[in-house]
Formats: C-alpha cells, sequence, structure tokens
C-alpha cells in the first residue's frame, strides 16, 4: 500500500510567474528540469514541507479553462503553519491578498487568501499539532 502523498499538479499559465509568487512566500524549487518543446518538471514546496506540488503549464483550451478552478470555487489547499501570525504578516508583505482576517475555528488559526491565479487556499495552524481532530 503506498505510504503518503508524495506531489499534485497545480495548473499555472507560466512555469516563471509561478515559481516569482511562490518563492516570495517562502516556497523553495526543488527541481527545475527542462523536458524539451517547452514543457518543465517543476517541483516546489514550503521550506522543509513533505508533499510537493508539481507546476503544470497549462497547454491547451482546457486546461487553461481550468487554472484556478481546480477546487470548483472552494478553498482546496491548506497551507499548514507553527507560526501563524508571522506567516499571515509575512504573506501580507508578498502581496497576499486574504479573503478576510484570520479566525479561530474549533480545528485551528485560519484565513482564506488566493493565488494569482484565483485557487483558494487557507492558511493554517491546527488546533493540535499531532493532527488528532479539533479541540471539541
Amino acid at each position: 500500500m503506498p505510504s503518503r502523498l508524495a506531489l499534485f499538479s497545480l495548473l499555472v499559465p507560466d512555469y516563471d510567474e509561478a515559481l516569482a509568487f511562490f518563492g516570495g512566500i517562502g516556497f523553495e524549487c526543488r527541481e527545475d528540469t527542462d523536458l524539451g518543446n517547452g514543457k518543465r518538471w517543476v517541483r516546489i514546496a514550503p521550506r522543509g514541507g513533505e508533499t510537493e506540488i508539481l507546476l503544470a503549464r497549462a497547454v491547451n483550451e482546457r486546461q487553461t479553462s481550468a487554472i484556478g478552478e481546480q477546487g470548483g470555487g472552494r478553498v482546496w489547499l491548506f497551507l499548514q503553519t507553527e507560526d501563524f501570525d508571522g506567516d499571515y504578516h509575512l504573506m501580507q508583505a508578498a502581496g497576499v491578498t486574504f479573503e478576510g482576517p484570520p479566525r479561530d475555528e474549533p480545528y485551528g488559526r485560519v484565513a482564506v487568501w488566493g493565488d494569482p491565479w484565483g485557487n483558494r487556499w487557507d492558511l493554517i495552524q491546527l488546533a493540535r499539532p499531532d493532527r488528532s481532530g479539533t479541540t471539541r
């Protein structure tokens, strides 16, 4: 049985634009390999993170129309932090727009933000570091 989710693809219009954005909020580029014909294998992750994002440049109309819509308008990406306030302010300084102020939920402290392509994310500090559930 597989043991972990290694990476997932995120559709973007341009590799370099995506690298610049994610680098500005503290992600690291773990690999950027030219595969020819304009295609690259670009893996990024938060510093020290285990699961990686494969940046996938849209190459046709169907893929282009799905940029920013992979979650169907819902928050579908969750960026976990151990320093909510510090990372919240760092992201604001980098130009990230939050949809509202941070809020406390049973599962943790959270604020919704959007990337430049319309994907909705949560910046989240879980209530329990061991991820065993909520505080209720």
